[in-house]
């Protein structure tokens, strides 16, 4: 994996040393719009990909979208990791922002897996199977709640219980900050 590439997409002000940090404005070691494909990186040639508050603002068309993933899963070697951080849907950061045109979560990226879609076809779930539609396949490996900072103080000063915070994460906005997942590439 030492050989292989890592991209910083969609890195904005936020470059990345030992990484090729691409973005469509600003100064980045690569410009490239990261909706016009191909994208100029070889198959399996890429080892890790870093997504920063970037995925959400990519893909407005369903389409569009899923080629994102289609490149994502051409350029990157077996057992790449994806790193993805996304504000979460239902807290201001993400509400505020004009140009955020996608809701990213676990569950949205569960549906890239062909081990679920396959699963899921079997117990004749309606959930859409895109691994398979695809012809991709990750593995959602890790994801993290990043609470807001209200929240966050909420529970180191034990003024709620996890349990009350996972329900209101369910029930309110500006529970949740941030979502941060891994994905691993399946080849």
């Amino acid at each position: 994996m030492d050989s292989l590439l890592k991209l910083n997409l969609g890195c904005g002000q936020n470059l990345f040393p030992e990484h090729i940090n691409v973005d469509k404005f600003g100064s980045p070691d690569v410009c490239h719009d990261l909706e016009s494909f191909p994208w100029p990186w070889h198959n399996d040639s890429v080892g890790i990909i870093i997504m920063n508050h970037c995925l959400e603002h990519l893909g407005a068309i369903a389409s569009v979208y899923f080629l994102i993933f289609q490149e994502i899963y051409r350029i990157c070697a077996p057992d790449a990791k994806i790193y993805i951080g996304v504000p979460h849907p239902r807290h201001d950061d993400f509400i505020n922002d004009p140009t955020h045109v996608r809701i990213v979560t676990p569950n949205s990226l569960r549906l890239f897996s062909k081990k679920l879609n396959l699963k899921w076809k079997l117990n004749k779930c309606a959930n859409s199977p895109l691994g398979l539609f695809l012809d991709v396949d990750f593995e959602l490996i890790e994801y993290t709640y990043t609470p807001d900072p209200e929240w966050q103080n909420r529970l180191v000063k034990k003024e709620c219980s996890e349990s009350e915070f996972h329900q209101a994460v369910r029930k309110y906005n500006n529970v949740v900050k941030e979502i941060r997942m891994v994905l691993r590439v399946v080849k």
